[in-house]
């Protein structure tokens, strides 16, 4: 006996337009559509499995402390951080010294700064947040390399 033969199937229009949208959530990444046509709403919806990825950036800062005249310095502590004029950190993100990439920092040292001058941004939850000179005078030292993450409280510049 022959193998029987599936007569093909009618096209569902209906069915073709879900198809579709499921074709746009897999192409473009949504996870969900909703259409209303005609009086009709259609919504297509996926689940998305997220999987958080870590993983260490080692902090490399391109610094060496200097000792003060009367000793060597503590260890772990570059000699500046506990100045008054020091401006740290006041948030975590990634520290950019130049406001768009392939320019020049936006301050270096020896840099003489106004007060509310704009010194570095730092990027926090993809927001380019702009961190301010607390006040005018010449910056003396920058404790933070380009593209680096900083921590909340650490040092970045000092103005004297």
């Amino acid at each position: 006996m022959p193998p029987r033969k599936t007569p093909p199937a009618k096209a569902d229009p209906e069915l073709d337009l879900i198809r579709s949208l499921a074709d746009i959530l897999n192409a473009t990444g949504l996870s969900e559509i909703e259409l209303d046509r005609k009086g009709i709403k259609l919504r297509v919806a996926r689940t998305i499995n997220a999987v958080a990825a870590t993983h260490a950036v080692p902090v490399q800062h391109n610094l060496a402390p200097t000792a003060p005249a009367s000793g060597p310095a503590e260890p772990g502590k570059v000699a500046g951080a506990d100045h008054p004029g020091t401006v740290k950190s006041p948030m975590v993100g990634t520290v950019y010294r130049a406001a768009t990439p392939g320019q020049p920092p936006l301050v270096d040292v020896g840099s003489e700064v106004k007060e509310g001058q704009t010194l570095l941004i730092i990027e926090a939850m993809k927001t380019m947040n702009q961190i301010p000179a607390p006040r005018a005078g010449r910056v003396t030292h920058v404790f933070v390399d380009n593209g680096h993450p900083v921590e909340y409280g650490e040092p970045l510049v000092v103005i004297e």
